[in-house]
């Protein structure tokens, strides 16, 4: 018996080792790669979802981007340029206050449209016409560097040669500023004005009686419908009798006869 039990302990089969477990092949690692959650793809002309810095980069090069290509920086640049050297040749001759007056504040006015456009401010604050707002601007720096330039010849009868050079340089601001009204009709070309845009927006109540009231209008029958049906039913109830041919109704004959 000792030697059938040590038979039957022999004769037992060891278990199964596990199969090798298969090699992952390039099509599931592919499948692998799909199914992770990857990061959302942005379109390239628009905003999209972006938050954050990530936001605010995409504008800052977005909007140098058209600012230099459609050749605003340029124009200003030029126009700041000539406005200080212009500056700088006024000093030591005797001028108007005046003058010196209008020359800072378009210097300033310039450098701060130019600051908007570089660092992207504009577009966090869409509610200001910023294209409006610097074509006004272009507008009245033009009229206002042309009168400096007028006023600056009439109030002097002999012009020194620094004098002169710094009464060109205006005028010459002047003249790029009138060439950015130009640049600036880029903005408008093919836009439309949306109608009703001065109509206040409806309310969520009015909304919701509007809704309420809809179903109640469906559910009775429009007034063309009803008079239709009436003229059908008085028709119906009108006797057959009543509908004779009129082949029918022959006229009588004279009674008696000749005499």
């Amino acid at each position: 018996m000792a030697d059938k039990g040590k038979k039957d302990k022999g004769g037992a089969a060891a278990p199964a080792a596990p199969p090798p477990a298969a090699k992952p092949t390039e099509d599931d690692a592919e499948e692998e790669k799909e199914k992770k959650p990857s990061k959302s793809q942005q379109p390239k002309d628009e905003v999209g979802t972006r938050k954050g810095c990530r936001r605010y980069l995409w504008e800052f090069k977005d909007s140098n981007r058209q600012f230099w290509v459609m050749g605003h920086a340029v124009v200003k640049l030029f126009s700041v340029g000539c406005l200080i050297a212009a500056m700088i040749m006024f000093t030591g001759t005797a001028i108007h206050p005046l003058l010196t007056l209008i020359v800072t504040m378009e210097i300033s006015i310039f450098s701060f449209f130019f600051t908007v456009y570089t660092l992207a401010i504009q577009r966090y604050m869409p509610f200001i016409l910023w294209p409006v707002s610097d074509l006004l601007n272009d507008l009245f720096a033009t009229v206002f560097l042309v009168g400096a330039v007028v006023f600056a010849v009439k109030s002097r009868q002999t012009m020194p040669m620094n004098y002169f050079i710094a009464v060109i340089l205006i005028g010459v601001a002047g003249f790029f500023a009138f060439i950015d009204i130009f640049l600036q009709r880029k903005h408008f070309k093919g836009k439309r004005i949306k109608k009703n845009v001065l109509v206040p927006p409806v309310r969520k109540e009015q909304v919701k009686e509007k809704e309420v009231a809809k179903p109640k209008e469906e559910g009775k029958p429009p007034a063309g419908e009803k008079t239709k049906e009436g003229e059908k039913t008085k028709e119906a109830e009108k006797p057959k009798d009543a509908e004779k041919p009129k082949d029918a109704e022959k006229p009588k004959g004279k009674k008696g006869g000749k005499k």
